[in-house]
């Protein structure tokens, strides 16, 4: 049976009471993920001179694999976690039902893995845009974000990562400061709601070559200043780091303080060390920037198959680790 419950993006009015008691619901948020990320490595059972990175994949990377299987696979890789790509699930959210959400989390943690975040919010969808000039396009965005907050809650997770470039693309007669007022008109409605469920929402920037909105991690992080909820920071993604003028390890060290989750992935697309990027300096400035969040690989090109992908990929990045110690 699927899920009917209130829709607070809907609501066309909140009262002064209820808007602070969702502004202290967004800073409790915040601060209970800020927590979840510090411990230390004596708590979290790991190698002090590691770089304590916790590692999930995400579920696309293994096709049409059965979700149960995906996470036991993971488990066995080593890593701790999957990052869901709602898609895979049912392309509309609002579909799923409370059933099928909690025989997901229970299959993942009797796998040993945890249900991190969401992906490609709006992939797969239709009539949602993140910067439509449409005022009613931009409600039914919302709600539907709302609604993708309430899955990722159920499912265990605490970030929605926005990626999504066709549904933020800035559109033909839209400028880029009318697209930026809309997404920050959108994304302020929504961050109240997912804070009642300890939701942050991640904005990934992501390369020119994919979208023309939030195409740099400065953009990114100009968007969140101006949403200015504590449940609203910023995803750094290694193929889009590429794409800047700025080395990926300097762009994580000037964004350090809005960083909340990591996408390791390759310049050619695959996993990490796959192609020709050095994830050295990466990983480095990480460990630098006190980042405790997750590393969770994320592919475009699956062409070697999900399991080569999952074994190579966190093989390579516990070599990388082992570098830093040393």
């Amino acid at each position: 049976m699927t899920m009917q419950t209130k829709n607070p993006a809907a609501e066309p009015t909140v009262s002064a009471s209820r808007r602070v008691f969702l502004q202290q619901a967004a800073a409790a948020a915040a601060a209970s993920v800020a927590a979840s990320s510090v411990l230390t490595a004596a708590e979290a059972g790991l190698d002090p001179n590691s770089a304590n990175w916790k590692y999930a994949i995400c579920n696309e990377t293994f096709g049409d694999w059965p979700q149960e299987k995906i996470f036991r696979f993971a488990a066995q890789c080593g890593y701790r976690g999957v990052e869901i790509a709602p898609f895979t699930i049912d392309p509309d959210v609002r579909k799923i039902s409370a059933a099928t959400r909690a025989q997901l989390r229970e299959q993942a943690e009797r796998a040993g893995v945890e249900l991190v975040a969401l992906h490609w919010l709006l992939a797969k969808t239709e009539g949602f845009h993140l910067t439509s000039p449409d005022a009613s396009v931009r409600r039914d965005t919302a709600a539907y974000l709302v609604e993708l907050g309430r899955l990722c809650h159920d499912l265990g997770g605490k970030i929605m990562v926005f990626g999504s470039p066709k549904q933020r693309n800035l559109l033909p007669g839209v400028s880029r400061e009318q697209g930026t007022a809309h997404a920050v008109e959108v994304l302020q409605s929504v961050a109240p709601a997912l804070a009642e469920w300890g939701v942050v929402l991640a904005l990934e920037p992501l390369s020119p070559r994919t979208t023309n909105f939030m195409s740099t991690a400065a953009e990114a992080v100009e968007v969140a200043e101006r949403v200015n909820a504590p449940n609203c920071r910023l995803l750094l993604d290694c193929l889009a780091m590429c794409s800047e003028a700025v080395p990926p390890a300097d762009l994580i060290r000037k964004h350090r303080s809005w960083l909340v989750h990591f996408h390791a992935n390759d310049r050619n697309s695959q996993g990490p060390g796959m192609g020709d990027l050095d994830f050295v300096p990466i990983f480095r400035a990480l460990r630098e920037a006190d980042y405790r969040g997750w590393v969770s690989v994320e592919v475009f090109n699956t062409a070697p198959g999900g399991e080569a992908i999952a074994r190579q990929s966190i093989e390579y990045m516990r070599s990388v680790e082992r570098q830093i110690a040393g």
